[in-house]
Protein backbone atom coordinates (compact mmCIF):
# COMPACT_ATOMS: atom_id res chain seq x y z
CA UNK A 1 0.00 0.00 0.00
CA UNK A 2 1.35 3.45 -0.86
CA UNK A 3 0.74 6.42 1.05
CA UNK A 4 -0.49 9.52 0.06
CA UNK A 5 3.08 11.95 -0.65
CA UNK A 6 2.09 15.08 1.46
CA UNK A 7 1.52 12.68 4.33
CA UNK A 8 4.98 11.25 3.89
CA UNK A 9 6.65 14.94 3.33
CA UNK A 10 4.98 15.74 6.88
CA UNK A 11 5.85 12.88 8.82
CA UNK A 12 9.75 12.96 7.33
CA UNK A 13 9.32 16.42 8.42
CA UNK A 14 8.51 16.05 11.99
CA UNK A 15 11.04 13.25 12.12
CA UNK A 16 13.62 15.62 10.84
CA UNK A 17 12.15 18.17 13.56
CA UNK A 18 11.43 15.79 16.84
CA UNK A 19 13.47 12.80 16.11
CA UNK A 20 11.60 9.70 16.99
CA UNK A 21 11.25 8.13 20.57
CA UNK A 22 12.04 3.98 21.13
CA UNK A 23 11.01 1.79 18.79
CA UNK A 24 10.14 4.66 16.18
CA UNK A 25 7.28 5.86 17.80
CA UNK A 26 6.74 9.19 15.93
CA UNK A 27 4.32 10.90 18.91
CA UNK A 28 5.89 10.63 22.87
CA UNK A 29 6.01 12.87 25.72
CA UNK A 30 8.88 15.19 27.08
CA UNK A 31 11.07 11.82 28.71
CA UNK A 32 10.25 9.73 25.25
CA UNK A 33 7.45 7.81 26.85
CA UNK A 34 3.92 7.12 25.95
CA UNK A 35 1.86 9.92 25.90
CA UNK A 36 -0.80 9.86 28.38
CA UNK A 37 -4.35 9.71 27.18
CA UNK A 38 -5.51 12.92 29.43
CA UNK A 39 -2.59 14.49 27.39
CA UNK A 40 -3.66 13.15 24.14
CA UNK A 41 -7.54 14.00 24.88
CA UNK A 42 -6.77 17.84 25.67
CA UNK A 43 -4.60 17.87 22.51
CA UNK A 44 -7.27 17.20 20.45
CA UNK A 45 -9.77 19.39 22.10
CA UNK A 46 -7.64 21.94 21.64
CA UNK A 47 -6.70 21.46 18.07
CA UNK A 48 -10.65 20.81 17.60
CA UNK A 49 -11.38 24.13 18.84
CA UNK A 50 -8.58 26.24 16.76
CA UNK A 51 -9.81 24.42 13.54
CA UNK A 52 -13.29 23.99 13.38
CA UNK A 53 -15.73 27.25 13.19
CA UNK A 54 -17.75 27.82 16.90
CA UNK A 55 -20.72 25.93 15.61
CA UNK A 56 -19.04 23.13 14.31
CA UNK A 57 -17.24 22.89 17.73
CA UNK A 58 -20.58 22.62 19.47
CA UNK A 59 -21.35 19.61 17.44
CA UNK A 60 -20.60 16.27 17.55
CA UNK A 61 -18.31 16.67 14.71
CA UNK A 62 -15.12 14.56 15.29
CA UNK A 63 -15.38 14.50 18.70
CA UNK A 64 -12.93 11.63 19.47
CA UNK A 65 -9.93 11.29 17.29
CA UNK A 66 -11.44 8.09 16.68
CA UNK A 67 -14.40 9.57 14.31
CA UNK A 68 -11.88 10.16 12.03
CA UNK A 69 -11.05 6.84 10.79
CA UNK A 70 -15.09 6.36 10.82
CA UNK A 71 -14.93 9.02 8.82
CA UNK A 72 -12.51 8.09 6.01
CA UNK A 73 -13.65 4.35 5.84
CA UNK A 74 -16.98 5.57 5.32
CA UNK A 75 -15.72 7.85 2.88
CA UNK A 76 -13.76 5.55 0.88
CA UNK A 77 -16.47 3.20 1.16
CA UNK A 78 -18.68 5.60 -0.71
CA UNK A 79 -16.45 6.35 -2.62
CA UNK A 80 -16.67 2.64 -4.38
CA UNK A 81 -13.68 1.55 -3.04
CA UNK A 82 -13.42 -2.20 -2.57
CA UNK A 83 -14.45 -3.39 0.70
CA UNK A 84 -11.83 -5.52 0.62
CA UNK A 85 -9.16 -3.11 0.03
CA UNK A 86 -10.66 -0.49 2.71
CA UNK A 87 -10.32 -3.51 5.47
CA UNK A 88 -7.31 -4.53 4.42
CA UNK A 89 -5.95 -0.21 4.86
CA UNK A 90 -8.01 -0.19 8.13
CA UNK A 91 -6.50 -3.40 9.17
CA UNK A 92 -9.88 -5.13 9.88
CA UNK A 93 -12.00 -8.18 8.42
CA UNK A 94 -14.36 -7.57 5.69
CA UNK A 95 -17.21 -8.48 8.26
CA UNK A 96 -16.14 -6.11 10.86
CA UNK A 97 -15.70 -3.07 8.14
CA UNK A 98 -19.06 -4.16 7.03
CA UNK A 99 -20.68 -4.26 10.22
CA UNK A 100 -19.58 -1.23 11.13
CA UNK A 101 -19.41 0.92 8.42
CA UNK A 102 -22.14 -1.11 5.82
CA UNK A 103 -25.01 1.78 6.88
CA UNK A 104 -22.93 5.19 5.09
CA UNK A 105 -23.83 2.89 1.77
CA UNK A 106 -27.39 3.36 2.13
CA UNK A 107 -29.23 5.34 -0.20
CA UNK A 108 -26.44 4.13 -2.77
CA UNK A 109 -28.92 2.10 -5.04
CA UNK A 110 -29.26 4.13 -7.84
CA UNK A 111 -25.28 3.94 -8.33
CA UNK A 112 -25.30 0.25 -7.68
CA UNK A 113 -28.05 -0.58 -9.94
CA UNK A 114 -26.28 1.88 -13.02
CA UNK A 115 -22.43 -0.35 -12.19
CA UNK A 116 -24.71 -3.32 -12.70
CA UNK A 117 -26.32 -1.91 -15.91
CA UNK A 118 -23.05 -1.14 -17.01
CA UNK A 119 -21.49 -4.49 -16.48
CA UNK A 120 -24.14 -6.28 -18.15
CA UNK A 121 -24.49 -4.08 -21.00
CA UNK A 122 -20.47 -4.74 -21.76
CA UNK A 123 -21.79 -8.77 -21.80
CA UNK A 124 -24.80 -7.96 -24.63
Amino acid sequence: MSLPPELVRLWRESIDTFGTAEGSRLFFDEKGGIVGSSTYDRAWREARELALPPDLVASPLAVRPYDLRHSALSTWLNAGVDPTEVAERAGNSVEVLMTRYAKCLYGRQALANMRIDALLDEYG
